[in-house]
């Protein structure tokens, strides 16, 4: 998922290369009889960017990543994942 919501920001002419947009990844997992199944996924973004930059971009970069992405696409419905961005000012 990172993957494609670095393309979306690169393709809005965001800079998400070398370290600027980084994630981590949570998953919760549940014991069904006997069986570890993953249920649920949370990615944190992390992305520095500059003070300027266009903000509005960025969050339709971030709405609009999941649905385009193959591995949310892969897992989605079954596993519930969940996503949240944090811009820190670089």
């Amino acid at each position: 998922m990172t993957g494609t919501f670095g393309g979306a920001l690169e393709a809005r002419q965001v800079n998400a290369s070398e370290g600027r947009l980084v994630s981590e990844t949570v998953g919760e997992i549940e014991n069904e009889d006997g069986v570890l199944v993953v249920k649920r996924i949370h990615v944190r973004y992390l992305l520095r960017a500059e003070a300027d930059a266009d903000r509005g971009k960025i969050q339709r970069a971030f709405d609009t990543h999941p649905p385009r992405c193959p591995v949310y696409r892969s897992i989605s419905p079954q596993i519930e994942v969940t996503t949240e961005l944090e811009l820190i000012d670089a």
